[in-house]
């Protein structure tokens, strides 16, 4: 009975996780964008730190991610050779620091709606 219970409470856990994730796709997408303009980033690293911030997040989100907002033209991949592997690379683009920089004050204005002292 005690497995039972503790695979239904793993679904439940898995479900919600997966319906937050995409909530919060858009935070994370912020996120690889503020630490793009900094420097380049690369997969791994950003999966990692991310981590730091709560974010649990393998390869299969984060990749095509990465792809989708080259895409959109906000990152700029690129190769680099890492202790003689090859390494992609990513760094935010003009339009990128463009589209951050408007990205900043919606936050900060939707920041201070959810946390303004109330009287």
């Amino acid at each position: 009975m005690a497995m039972s219970h503790r695979k239904t409470t793993l679904t439940k856990n898995s479900s919600l996780r997966i319906r937050n994730q995409d909530l919060y796709i858009g935070l994370v997408r912020l996120h690889v964008l503020h630490h793009a303009a900094e420097g380049p980033i690369f997969g791994l690293g950003i999966i990692e730190e991310l981590g730091c911030h709560g974010y649990r997040l393998g390869p299969g989100t984060i990749y095509p991610l990465l792809h989708g907002m080259v895409k959109r033209g906000w990152l700029r991949a690129s190769a680099q050779i890492v202790a003689e592997k090859r390494r992609r690379t990513y760094a935010a683009t003009g339009a990128g620091r463009r589209a951050l920089k408007v990205a900043r004050e919606k936050v900060r204005q939707l920041y201070e709606e959810m946390f303004e002292e109330r009287s």
